[in-house]
């Protein structure tokens, strides 16, 4: 004998046929969601269509004459590289930023670790760097002109006023909060004070040492850009301040996506030498 319930059921799966799973919104998102966490690249390429998507409508409404569409600032750009008059640009703007970098890595490392070690060295020069790095660069960077003229040495000037400053505070704070145990167990195993620096601290302390370098190389990407819009028009800022005087706006627009470009695929090699070099822990998890 059949119970009314299986009758019931069969009949009602003779009628609906077999039942079929059902998908929720939620459960839909939550496997985008380990999609992107599985693979970050998509995330960023979803985004990054979005935001040209959402460009190429601005432009097109338009919401101003001056804003180009994503389409034609690409035209733009690529033949301002077929052309040579990018590559040219940034011939003249690599120069002073790589010499400001290279001077401000040095002496930016050495006074981080020397203020990081003493207690005098603090006292006298961290409050100097402390200031420059709130005041407004932008209003400085013009008197470098009065005094060095608008040649080499006062775009180098203008790209270490504002890296130098980042470079040293992360060195000497990285030095000044290295890890107490490991110094503590150099100091027990009776570790010279020069042992205790150049095996303990500044191992412990390279890392950030190594993130003030790369958000100093940020600092002076903006100090060199502003140099060749404020002080004189040469490189990539001369292009800017070109196209813009002639209303080629597409131009101008690719001339400044490509600072973003260059600026990030930079910061982004130095980021992933940092992973892989410096903090292998970041690399396996």
């Amino acid at each position: 004998m059949i119970a009314p319930t299986q009758v019931d059921s069969q009949v009602s799966s003779q009628v609906n046929g077999p039942a079929r799973a059902v998908h929720s919104p939620a459960g839909r998102g939550l496997g985008l969601g380990r999609l992107f966490a599985r693979h970050p690249v998509v995330s960023r390429l979803v985004s990054l269509g979005l935001f040209f998507l959402a460009w190429e409508i601005a432009g097109r409404v338009p919401i101003s004459y001056a804003f180009p569409t994503f389409t034609d600032t690409l035209y733009a750009f690529v033949t301002m590289l077929a052309d040579g008059s990018l590559v040219m640009a940034y011939g003249s703007t690599l120069q002073p930023l790589i010499i400001g970098i290279a001077i401000s890595g040095v002496v930016g490392v050495v006074l981080g670790i020397v203020m990081g070690l003493s207690r005098m060295a603090e006292w006298l020069v961290a409050p100097v760097f402390v200031v420059l790095q709130s005041a407004p660069m932008a209003a400085l960077i013009p008197l470098i002109t009065f005094v060095y003229g608008i040649g080499l040495v006062a775009k180098t000037l203008a790209v270490i006023m504002l890296a130098l400053p980042v470079i040293v505070l992360n060195g000497y704070k990285a030095v000044r909060n290295a890890n107490p145990s490991l110094v503590d167990m150099c100091r027990s195993f009776q570790g010279t004070r020069l042992q205790r620096i150049t095996k303990i601290i500044i191992p412990d302390a390279s890392p950030v040492i190594f993130a003030g370098l790369r958000l100093g190389l940020a600092a002076g990407f903006i100090g060199v850009i502003l140099a060749e819009l404020l002080i004189t028009p040469t490189g990539i800022g001369d292009l800017i301040t070109y196209h813009r005087s002639v209303a080629n706006y597409a131009e101008m627009y690719a001339a400044v996506v490509s600072i973003i470009l260059v600026s990030t695929l930079t910061l982004a090699a130095l980021e992933a030498f940092e992973i892989r070099v410096l903090r292998p822990e970041k690399r396996r998890g």
